[in-house]
């Protein structure tokens, strides 16, 4: 177990639920839980069936630590789909699972970029009305709820412009896809629930892999433009040199979710997990990037120019490959030009009196791109009890 960390113990039946442990940053938040706690764990999985869903969740535990069985009697699976009514579960199973949940932690959502508003609906702004539902009943049954955590994103800020706080929610702003605007709509309905049931809502910005080893099982969001650069698909890009990336590792995420939903008191909680004033900047990026993959550093265009005029010229002169990491980045442009910035004050007060805080991305940047290389960009991704750090060492464009 690990010392120096807040180390829970409850007694049976004061259960923890997560959604989304099979994702990139559930995964990380159960391990929390398994090293740092003695709670019971009930992680809801889609599948078609319990057995299904304990598949799963042994394939993850394996994953996270090289055995499954010491830690299947401490985390159970339960076959679900947020989308559904009930969860997709009989009356009987939700009521008796209610009656022992004393706590959620929501982390299961599309984060694609690309899909349709109404898909983008269905899971993030759907799937959390139906969590919502259940931690009500929670809180009628068996010792009530004590902390429904939602784990939301930073970009519910969309385009404002300046500094946007963690008190802030609707600001005028517009979105830049469906990701953003569904993300916002469910924090709106979870923010309606907050005189009824004890809130905690977390909003992370770029999640990457983990900072002492770069280990990720996620390669979006900042892995695509990067990988593209490396394969010199951007000979310009649509950017300002001074907009700020806001990049934080997984690492510190789901440390900073452990301690929030551990030591929170009741009521409305709002809290950024970002770089905050440590965020790097496009300039910085790209000077990083051409440095380890040893090319040339890209022109910066206006955004307005490049989407008129040079991306559909790009998207015609280059050859199959360069054209298919184009239009795989596409999505991700408007990201290179934001205007906003993020304050994570109460954040920063709240997690560093626990030794928890979020690093510049410039040192352990090589980390990243180590690992992306190590893993062939997640086509060969190892176990996450054998992730290390890789020695730093960058490699020939030839490489990627």
């Amino acid at each position: 177990m690990l010392d120096g960390y807040r180390r829970t113990q409850r007694v049976a039946g004061d259960a923890l639920l997560i959604t989304g442990a099979t994702g990139f940053l559930g995964q990380e938040i159960l391990l929390r839980y398994l090293e740092r706690s003695e709670r019971p764990i009930y992680a809801l999985i889609r599948a078609e069936n319990d057995l299904r869903a304990t598949e799963r969740l042994r394939s993850i535990l394996v994953s996270l630590f090289g055995d499954a069985d010491p830690y299947l009697g401490r985390v159970s699976a339960i076959a679900a789909d947020v989308e559904s009514a009930g969860l997709g579960l009989d009356d009987d199973r939700r009521e008796e699972l209610a009656s022992r949940v004393t706590e959620i932690i929501h982390s299961a959502a599309s984060v694609s970029f690309t899909l349709p508003l109404s898909e983008s609906r269905r899971v993030n702004v759907e799937g959390t009305r139906r969590l919502l539902e259940f931690a009500e009943l929670c809180q009628r049954r068996g010792g009530g709820l004590r902390r429904f955590c939602h784990i939301s994103t930073a970009y519910v800020a969309g385009d404002h412009e300046g500094e946007f706080t963690e008190d802030q929610l609707e600001v005028g702003q517009g979105f830049r896809n469906a990701y953003e605007r569904s993300k916002f709509e469910a924090e709106l309905l979870v923010r309606e629930r907050s005189a009824q049931l004890p809130i905690l809502i977390l909003r992370p910005s770029i999640v990457v892999g983990e900072r002492s080893s770069g280990w990720t099982s996620s390669f979006n969001v900042l892995y695509p433009p990067l990988k593209a650069f490396a394969r010199g698909a951007y000979p310009v890009i649509p950017a300002r040199r001074s907009t700020p990336v806001d990049v934080v590792p997984v690492d510190y995420v789901a440390d900073a979710v452990y301690e929030l939903v551990e030591g929170s008191k009741d009521g409305l909680g709002v809290y950024h997990l970002v770089s905050g004033r440590r965020a790097t900047t496009v300039g910085r990026l790209i000077e990083h990037s051409a440095r380890y993959f040893r090319r040339r550093p890209p022109h910066l265009v206006s955004p307005p120019i490049y989407r008129r005029l040079l991306h559909p010229m790009l998207i015609r002169v280059s050859g199959e490959r360069q054209r298919r990491a184009l239009r795989r980045t596409e999505s991700l442009f408007p990201y290179f030009s934001m205007r906003v910035t993020f304050d994570d004050r109460r954040a920063r007060t709240r997690l560093e009196r626990a030794g928890i805080r979020a690093p510049s991305l410039d040192s352990y940047f090589d980390r990243l791109l180590d690992f992306a290389d190590y893993s062939r960009w997640g086509r060969s991704l190892p176990q996450r009890h054998e992730s290390r750090p890789i020695e730093l060492g960058s490699p020939t464009p030839a490489q990627i």
